[in-house]
């Protein structure tokens, strides 16, 4: 196997992780139109899991034109589940609004500092991808710090169950950074993306920051086993559903032009 070989089925796994969670993230957040607490957040859930989707439809593109990928379209509607490369993180269920936005916060960060990294990638579809998205991670994490603030000063119940979201959405956020083994090694020596450790580190001091100043206490990573498994195909119960209800209607007729 030559090493062009090699490295394009790193940044295969790599792009699909990425995708994979941009998609079935947006999912999730198109599930409070019409059901958020109040109109202005049912808008911006609305608005970003439009961005969500966008992002992983553009990650697919460089899959089909740059790395010999499927059609956009089919990859992400037709696959099996084990096919799919989403953290546990995303799969789960909305639930109430806190946790739907603890998730919302943690993994909206991850994308921040993932997609700072990769302005300076040395595989050349990346960086202009990421200068474009920037702008629109920007407002995610604005939003979402915006409302971590405002829930954590609203009161004891409200401070209280803040608290209870980041102690169940923690474990399931570290599997954003699963370790990627040997693409991922590969990719970190090529300078593609500094790696999965280096990220969660830099995420780990950004979060913990606007989390203490919100007076919530970040869990002790040493003594929580990472929800891991989603990169390499293992997935919750939740997943197969999720995507049942998203293909639906492409199933129905992938040929049909809509």
């Amino acid at each position: 196997m030559t090493a062009s070989i090699q490295q394009e089925q790193a940044l295969t796994y790599l792009l699909t992780c990425m995708a994979d969670d941009a998609l079935i993230q947006g999912h999730r957040n198109s599930e409070w139109t019409g059901l958020g607490p109040i109109m202005e957040e049912d808008i911006a859930f609305s608005s970003m899991a439009q961005d969500k989707i966008g992002h992983a439809w553009a990650l697919y593109r460089i899959l089909q034109e740059d790395l010999k990928g499927a059609d956009p379209d089919q990859f992400a509607f037709l696959r099996n589940e084990k096919e799919y490369r989403c953290c546990h993180l995303v799969e789960q269920p909305n639930g109430e609004y806190d946790f739907s936005l603890m998730r919302h916060f943690l993994f909206d960060h991850a994308e921040a500092i993932r997609y700072d990294s990769l302005q300076h990638s040395t595989f050349e579809p990346l960086p202009p991808l990421a200068r474009k998205l920037k702008g629109e991670i920007k407002y995610h994490i604005l939003h979402a710090n915006a409302w971590i603030s405002q829930l954590c000063r609203a009161g004891e119940e409200s401070y209280a169950r803040m608290q209870s979201a980041l102690n169940n959405c923690f474990p399931l956020a570290l599997g954003l950074f699963e370790d990627g083994g040997e693409a991922e090694a590969l990719l970190v020596a090529e300078k593609v993306y500094p790696g999965e450790k280096a990220l969660k580190e830099q995420w780990m001091d950004r979060i913990y920051n606007i989390l203490s100043a919100a007076g919530l206490n970040l869990p002790d990573e040493k003594n929580i086993p990472p929800a891991l498994g989603g990169r390499k195909g293992y997935h919750t119960a939740y997943l197969q559903p999720l995507l049942e209800e998203m293909g639906a209607v492409f199933r129905m007729d992938p040929t049909a032009t809509w």
